[in-house]
């Protein structure tokens, strides 16, 4: 058995090694990310995986059915930038890693949440100018006296709740699909609820036509609190003008943002000065904003597992067995 695995860093290998010795396959590891240009490097391969990072061509899939290759199994949760129905005309099984390790980005959504709960990013502008004074506009709030709003109650949110809760917070819950396992930590609501009464907003819902700028000029007009708004789960989720105007107003009064609807363009590279995105720049300019490069995954622990269940599931698809976690049934 060979597979073959796109987007590998260098991180990664000693995983990928450790299991390919252990299963007794063969992978091949290929730097860059999967695309039109690339895929004919699957030609002879039983299975592919991808880290799923950048958009996928219907082509893509074309030629995996040519070459007999029936799985692409991607190493995050998010399939966003799959053409999932153009993958099943092809024969093509998509699977995600719904729960690598929820905790290392529910972690982060949560140390955004304290960041700027503390306005230490107002304090390091301040400094950065030999400001060394505090006064009513930086005083911070405890966050066993907040409320958090959590959009979206899967893997990830779930994880965030038991954190907010266990540190005294008081959390609402948004989602379509109730968990009675949740109830200990979370209290369910409505969508209007959460954008009236929460001091701080955390979204954790995947891109979806139905989920895409949710938030927005009209849910930022409902947020009452003038909140905090972390965003660790997608770009897309956010209208980034709106959430500009909404920092500059006052609306909301601070975000922590793991991920930005453009991030493709320039995420994961080494930029050239003067090439950045505006609102990029913009957003990083305003010292309540915390933005980080898409790296709430990256731990030890995530980087194994992801690795590990998405070879996994490949092995098993292309053995012939069935796996609980494509995406594109």
């Amino acid at each position: 058995m060979k597979i073959i695995c796109y987007g590998a860093i260098e991180m990664e290998e000693p995983y990928i090694q450790n299991w390919a010795n252990r299963n007794k396959v063969e992978v091949k590891l290929v730097r860059d990310e999967l695309c039109a240009n690339n895929a004919g490097l699957a030609k002879g391969f039983d299975g592919v995986s991808s880290e799923g990072t950048t958009p996928v061509e219907a082509s893509v899939y074309k030629k995996f059915k040519q070459y007999g290759i029936k799985q692409l199994a991607v190493r995050q949760v998010g399939v966003d930038n799959q053409d999932l129905d153009a993958a099943k005309e092809n024969g093509i099984m998509i699977t995600n890693v719904a729960a690598y390790s929820p905790r290392a980005i529910a972690e982060l959504g949560v140390t955004g949440a304290m960041y700027l709960l503390r306005k230490i990013g107002v304090y390091q502008n301040r400094m950065e100018h030999g400001d060394f004074t505090y006064d009513e506009k930086t005083i911070s709030t405890e966050i066993f006296n907040c409320t958090v709003g959590l959009i979206g109650a899967g893997h990830i949110g779930g994880a965030s709740a038991q954190i907010y809760s266990a540190l005294g917070a008081k959390v609402l819950t948004y989602d379509p699909f109730y968990d009675a396992s949740l109830e200990p930590y979370t209290t369910y609501t409505d969508l209007d609820t959460i954008l009236a009464e929460a001091d701080i907003i955390s979204l954790h819902t995947p891109l979806l036509p139905s989920t895409e700028n949710t938030i927005n000029k009209d849910t930022i007009s409902k947020m009452k609190k003038k909140p905090i708004l972390i965003n660790v789960a997608r770009g897309g989720l956010v209208d980034t003008q709106a959430l500009i105007a909404g920092l500059k107003s006052g609306q909301i009064s601070g975000a922590a943002l793991d991920t930005l609807a453009d991030e493709t363009d320039f995420y994961g590279k080494k930029n050239l000065p003067n090439t950045l995105p505006q609102d990029y720049e913009e957003l990083k300019a305003m010292p309540q904003v915390l933005i980080t490069p898409h790296i709430a995954f990256f731990t030890k622990l995530a980087i194994k597992n992801s690795m590990e269940i998405a070879l996994n599931d490949a092995k098993t698809i292309i053995s012939g067995g069935k796996v609980r976690s494509v995406v594109n049934l």
